[in-house]
């Protein structure tokens, strides 16, 4: 089948404005967030889940690539194309126009679809007083709910784990290569296919179509396996087989339409405890009596080391006052600005590259310093920091325990107060864009960026890095910080120059498989990390004939997974 008559048909289906072709408007979508990209013929936009499945039909028919694609904010490149060595045409299915929400079980649950947000899911939650699995670092990216449950995204909170979910509705592939509907929402929609599709994007259903069953909605076991602080293993990491199902963890290698997920009590009362200490030996100490002795777990415990700090102080501070001042809803429509105005200057000869970047960091020189005094004054004494978010019953606990250990221990707490609360757990989220905005302005000078998302076993005391002399020297920067509750850290490496980037990631993830560490923790293998074979096995299940998102998790992209 010609590739023109390819295209015609799938116009035919989504409409000509939402089938994008041009080299200039599919960049957007063919370029990671950070990281990848590749060619695409086109980028369809369906309009609802009947034109997903008809555009999929077309695909089957015309052997044809399919990578779905929501908000397209993941870290690893896993929804974009990756380099030219594909063995058939590829096409961007993005599903973001089609966003609705359904609120079942007086708000205990919730249907996403495929184009759904956890930003819009967070705001109608709020008068059920109840909150989404995730908070503030996916929310304010603008990433989808169905990215999430697909990448087993972790996130910061400590109670709810993984994103994860045995009740969803998906298309896969079969081993004949016949395009299937699978079923498994727990809610009664019809027989056909159609019938399916259109009942629930029309919401045409009652409570009494809702079926009850024993299939999870959410990871249930993670808040006790936080608290077994003397295992050898991690207590999260993305190639764990208890939660690999269906569309959980699948990496696009199905089409899901939808999820059915839990939600949380809001708390009634938080505080927020900022931490600090020169000896990592106080914060394993403070880890674990508060996962083995606390009765209430902490929402969330971020940490920062002072050099991420430091950094995140200069080079994310635009992205802190944009979300102080604008709120988290403007975040999305920065970073498509923000794209869209360094595609520009890349076609301007006279503009430098990454223009955007430069030009934010030019202006927010001249906003006055946005952190406050008393986090200053840690930053000042203390190499080690740790945001701490205790709620109800918790925060009497905490501030006992505080005030015990620090009369013994090395270091100092404060109880912030909401401006700081806000603040601290703001600064900790940003620092994440620092590192990238630091290479860019300095790309020059240095050699390659590298970010490790790592997973540490529970008993691990030694959780912050001290690496060998031969492998330190290679490096130009260094900049930590991480989810220690869980032991998740985030170590991200500015290279000298010259050094082999490849090579010196080889020595560091054999020194991380020496320590029993798992990788990567919560970003997706992407097409960065290796899919170990329990993990590359289960794609090749979900998709038999290699027809969605082939190569992720450095796996083959031919058909048929030759």
């Amino acid at each position: 089948m010609s590739l023109s008559k390819t295209i015609k048909d799938i116009e035919n289906i989504v409409g000509k404005r939402q089938l994008i072709t041009s080299e200039w408007r599919k960049e957007p979508y063919s370029k990671g967030w950070r990281y990848g990209e590749g060619k695409a013929f086109a980028v369809a936009k369906p309009n609802s889940l009947i034109e997903i499945w008809k555009v999929l039909e077309i695909c089957v028919r015309d052997n044809i690539i399919i990578i779905m694609q929501a908000a397209n904010t993941g870290l690893t490149g896993g929804s974009t194309p990756y380099g030219d060595d594909y063995d058939r045409k590829i096409l961007i299915i993005n599903t973001m126009l089609i966003d609705d929400i359904h609120i079942i079980n007086d708000g205990k649950q919730i249907i996403g679809l495929t184009g759904s947000t956890l930003y819009n899911l967070e705001k109608k939650l709020k008068p059920y007083g109840r909150e989404p699995h995730s908070i503030i670092g996916s929310t304010s990216i603008g990433a989808s709910i169905i990215g999430g449950v697909c990448n087993n995204s972790g996130g910061s909170l400590v109670k709810r784990g993984p994103a994860y979910t045995e009740l969803a509705l998906y298309a896969k592939i079969n081993k004949k290569g016949r395009l299937e509907l699978v079923n498994e929402l727990g809610i009664n929609l019809g027989s056909s296919t159609e019938e399916i599709l259109k009942n629930l994007q029309n919401e045409n259903y009652n409570m009494s179509d809702i079926i009850s069953s024993n299939k999870l909605a959410s990871d249930n076991m993670y808040s006790e396996i936080v608290r077994q602080i003397n295992k050898s293993t991690p207590a999260r990491y993305n190639s764990d087989n208890r939660l690999l199902y269906g569309a959980s963890g699948s990496a696009g290698k199905v089409a899901v339409f939808a999820v059915r997920l839990d939600t949380y009590p809001t708390p009634k009362k938080n505080k927020v405890f900022y931490v600090g200490s020169n000896n990592p030996d106080v914060f394993w100490r403070i880890r674990r009596d508060i996962l083995s002795k606390f009765k209430t777990l902490p929402t969330l415990g971020d940490y920062l080391h002072r050099d991420c700090y430091d950094a995140a102080k200069k080079y994310s501070k635009d992205n802190f006052v944009v979300i102080e001042k604008l709120g988290t809803k403007f975040l999305p429509t920065l970073f498509e600005l923000k794209r869209s105005i360094d595609i520009i200057a890349s076609k301007l000869k006279i503009l430098p590259n990454n223009f955007s970047d430069r030009l934010m960091q030019f202006l927010s020189n001249f906003w006055p310093n946005h952190l406050p005094k008393r986090m200053e004054k840690f930053r000042d004494l203390y190499e080690h920091h740790w945001v701490i978010e205790m709620s109800d019953d918790g925060i009497e606990e905490a501030e006992n325990y505080f005030k015990k250990i620090f009369k013994n221990k090395e270091g100092g707490y404060f109880i912030c107060n909401d401006h700081e609360a806000k603040k601290a757990s703001l600064h900790r989220f940003v620092s994440a864009s620092a590192i990238g905005r630091y290479h860019i302005l300095n790309s020059k000078k240095h050699g390659e960026m590298m970010s490790m998302d790592i997973a540490f076993p529970r008993n691990e005391k030694n959780w912050f890095e001290k690496l060998p002399k031969e492998i330190d020297d290679m490096f130009e920067m260094k900049l930590y910080y991480g989810h220690l509750f869980c032991h998740v850290l985030h170590q991200n490496y500015i290279l000298k120059k010259d050094v082999d980037a490849e090579l010196l990631k080889e020595k560091l993830l054999k020194v991380f498989d020496e320590r029993g560490a798992e990788y990567p923790a919560e970003h997706n293998v992407g097409h960065e990390y290796y899919a170990k074979s329990n993990l590359s096995n289960f794609y090749k299940e979900l998709d038999p004939t290699n027809m969605f998102n082939p190569g992720i998790g450095k796996t083959s992209k031919l058909k048929n997974w030759v």
